[in-house]
């Protein structure tokens, strides 16, 4: 009894559980069963929990086992080999209520479990699971990182609808984990819409393959270009899908394809960022984001909307789309398809570079000291025989092409320019040219042609030209000098500056108002030649000439209207009167009269240059004559001839010479002499002199001694006439005296002995030393000295009697101014 009683009792310990095999006594389990319920003859559905338990010995045997054990980072998957067949298509069977977790067996089989792979999971935990009824296969929990998505396919569900590639989303299955309510739901078989963010997740990975994929990033400086491969299906003639909402920058698929999102490349784009977005719905390419630089412009070619207009380059503009990052409001704003007119100034740009192409440009820098010439590509073509576009306001120098052409611009060259700086212009729609500035220099005037404005009038023209100056009054002299503001030669001129001129519409001829030399020479540098000319004779002649000519300010329009130009006026006016002036002017004079008449040649030429360059309004300020060059042998001829003048004009003066040589040494030897002839005459003279003194002095002395009486006065004129008659005797018998020596021994000797006389008197006064203080001689006495100097000097004196005769009254002399 004891041995049956110990038969009898099961102990199951705590993680443990008994599995109950029917031996004996019971139903046989229905076909197709495996597992028996109740009393049926088997192994039970039901298991023994931990405890202690009391069974028949011979109709029961239990069979322990362990508990089915979870772990926190596990799922339990579970396959039935017992139940309901699962339906047909189905791969899974469906889920029976009241099993507790698979650990009530025989409810599973009531409840109508199905034999096979199970939807449900078992989550972390232990569990007493039958594991006859149940296999347990453990799997890891499926775990999404940060940056990371999970994509999921189905492989069971309804059938995906004919033409789609993602299934339909259905609520309630908790991302992925309720499979028993995605298949209730709806869910379908196949590539799921959802994806799974980051977390960890008990998906059952036999009912849902889950692949995981890196989440879109999109960097700075970067945008994301979307393509849808589901949806709706793009309207033909368009090329990017229309834009749909909620679908929160694509991450949520379901929302976009429920609201009518279409396949295809979409205009929306993904700033930077971090996107949960489905890969295999949406292909997303990075790309970089449009940076337009400093000095840079950019232009956006549209790559789809409405067709452009007919005629037209350039699309309209529209507003709203925010330098095109707004790609679905260009759309409906009704932008269109093409090259647009406005244009990327520098920043950052997030636009669809699928939906616009963009490209970059230069900026148009005018430099300083050029202007810039507009040409509009597109606009109102230009009025018949206009040349230069009619000028409008409001386009900010071309920078705003949509106002340009809302304002009738028209195409072609524009009027206005642009100045030195910066511009931002749409290069498809205008091209800039650089030009130099116009500089006008002190001295210079510029002339102005304008090529726009109105037609001057025939009246106009006929009130201008009887204005000027010599004009009839009936007949204007340059009709086309106009007034400001009229097409033709301005009648005003520009001075000097500096002008930002449209030389497309303004012409400047800058004109010299200082003097301007024109030379005829065969120096090198010069604009012509010298002139040839032929002579009356026959002689070939080359002449070199000097014009100087001045243009007045207040005369340049109406020169420039004459001949348009200095360098015309020179070329085809100065140049061929000149050499016509001188030409007729050496035919007729001979080659000798043309040089020997130089100044009056220069003067004619200089007088038929003023008056003919005053029809040009030019002022002639002079005609110089620089050169004339004969031939050599008329030149050789010429030199003989003036040569043999020459001499002959020499020989003449030197027989005048010659004479005045002979009556100048006949007025020497008289000029030798005049020394006596001088001393002669200032004796008689001194003579005169005394006697006239004397006179005065007796005449004096006798009046003193009038009251004396007479007789004293007698006495005293007795006396005086005596004193008179001697000196006159002594004058006039020195005179006859020098008369008979000159007789007697001619008048070189009378010079040379009143010489000696002198000589004697300078000795006798002492202003000529005889003797030395030291006298050095070559030999012989020391009279050689000077005595054989006056012995040559005076050959036919007899120095040594003269000599001793002086010298006793000499030395007498000295005696005298001796004694004390």
């Amino acid at each position: 009894m004891a041995i049956l009683l110990w038969a009898s009792v099961v102990v199951v310990g705590g993680n443990e559980i008994a599995l109950i095999e029917r031996r004996w006594f019971g139903k046989k389990m229905p076909q197709g069963r495996v597992v028996a319920l109740g009393n049926e003859v088997g192994i039970q559905a039901r298991t023994l929990g931990p405890g202690l338990h009391f069974l028949i010995p011979f109709i029961y045997k239990a069979t322990k086992s362990f508990f089915t054990e979870i772990l926190d980072n596990e799922i339990g998957m579970i396959e039935s080999v017992d139940g309901q067949s699962i339906p047909a298509g189905r791969i899974f069977a469906s889920v029976a209520a009241d099993h507790n977790s698979f650990q009530d067996g025989e409810a599973f089989i009531r409840n109508g479990g199905q034999k096979g792979p199970q939807i449900e999971v078992l989550a972390p935990g232990k569990y007493r699971i039958n594991p006859y009824l149940f296999k347990i296969t453990k799997g890891t929990v499926t775990e999404i990182k940060d940056f990371e998505i999970g994509m999921v396919e189905s492989v069971d569900g309804e059938a995906i609808p004919e033409g789609k590639i993602f299934a339909q989303a259905v609520s309630g299955h908790s991302s992925f984990q309720n499979g028993d309510a995605f298949i209730k739901n709806g869910g379908q078989k196949g590539p799921q819409i959802e994806i799974i963010p980051p977390g960890s997740y008990r998906i059952n990975p036999y009912l849902f393959k889950v692949t995981k994929s890196s989440a879109t990033q999109i960097k700075e400086g970067e945008i994301g270009l979307v393509e849808s491969s589901d949806g709706a299906a793009i309207p033909a003639g368009r090329i990017f899908a229309q834009v749909v909402g909620g679908h929160n920058s694509f991450q949520d698929g379901e929302a976009f394809i429920l609201n009518g999102g279409q396949k295809g490349p979409q205009i929306e784009i993904l700033p930077p960022g971090m996107y949960r977005i489905h890969p295999n719905l949406f292909k997303i390419t990075s790309a970089k984001a449009v940076v337009i630089g400093k000095g840079e412009v950019g232009t956006v070619t549209a790559q789809d909307g409405a067709p452009i207009q007919m005629g037209r380059l350039l699309a309209q503009s529209v507003a709203g789309h925010s330098n095109y990052e707004n790609g679905d409001a260009f759309l409906k704003n009704g932008g269109q398809k093409g090259p647009q007119i406005d244009v990327l100034l520098p920043g950052t740009y997030r636009i669809n570079l699928n939906l616009f192409v963009v490209q970059v440009a230069p900026a148009v820098v005018i430099e300083a000291n050029k202007v810039g010439l507009v040409t509009a590509l597109d606009g109102v073509p230009l009025p018949e025989r206009e040349y230069v576009a009619c000028p409008i306001t409001g386009h900010n120098d071309y920078q705003d092409g949509s106002a340009f052409l809302t304002r009738q611009g028209q195409r072609g060259p524009q009027l206005d320019v642009l100045r030195p700086g910066t511009y931002y212009i749409n290069p498809s729609m205008f091209s800039v040219a650089q030009d130099d500035v116009a500089v006008i220099e002190r001295g210079q005037v510029g002339v102005i042609v304008s090529n726009v404005g109105e037609d001057p009038t025939d009246e106009m023209k006929h009130r201008i030209g009887s204005s000027q100056v010599d004009a009839l009054a009936e007949e204007g002299k340059e009709r086309y000098v106009v007034p400001k503001g009229f097409r033709g030669i301005q009648e005003e001129v520009a001075g000097p500056g500096r002008y930002y001129l449209n030389r497309r519409a303004f012409m400047a001829y800058i004109i010299d108002t200082t003097n301007i030399t024109i030379d005829w020479d065969d120096q090198e540098g010069t604009r012509f030649d010298q002139l040839m000319v032929i002579s009356k004779d026959g002689f070939p002649i080359q002449v070199s000439v000097k014009v100087v000519i001045r243009v007045r300010p207040d005369q340049a329009p109406y020169m420039v209207a004459k001949v348009g130009s200095i360098d015309n006026l020179i070329q085809h006016v100065i140049h061929p009167m000149i050499d016509s002036s001188f030409r007729n002017q050496a035919s007729t004079a001979s080659a000798m009269n043309f040089l020997q008449s130089r100044s009056e040649e220069q003067l004619k030429a200089e007088n038929r240059a003023r008056t003919d360059l005053e029809r040009y309004h030019v002022e002639c300020v002079s005609v110089l004559i620089c050169q004339i060059r004969l031939p050599e042998d008329l030149m050789q001829t010429q030199t003989k001839r003036i040569i043999a003048e020459q001499q002959q004009e020499m020989y003449k003066m030197e027989q005048r010479s010659q004479a005045e040589r002979t009556e100048m040494e006949k007025m020497r030897a008289t000029a030798d002499q005049q020394p006596t002839l001088v001393a002669s005459e200032i004796a008689v003279q001194v003579a005169a002199q005394k006697k006239t003194e004397m006179i005065t002095l007796a005449e004096g002395a006798a009046e003193a001694k009038a009251l004396e009486g007479t007789g004293e006065g007698k006495r005293l004129t007795a006396i005086g006439d005596g004193e008179a008659s001697k000196i006159a005797a002594i004058g006039e018998a020195t005179a006859q005296a020098y008369n008979k020596q000159q007789q007697a021994i001619g008048e070189e000797a009378i010079k040379q002995i009143k010489i000696v006389e002198l000589i004697a008197s300078a000795i006798e006064a002492g202003h000529i030393k005889i003797v030395p203080d030291v006298l050095v001689t070559g030999g012989g006495h020391a009279a050689d000295g000077l005595m054989g100097m006056l012995t040559k000097l005076l050959p036919d004196v007899d120095l040594s009697a003269l000599t001793k005769s002086a010298l006793p009254l000499s030395l007498g002399s000295a005696a005298d101014r001796t004694k004390p």
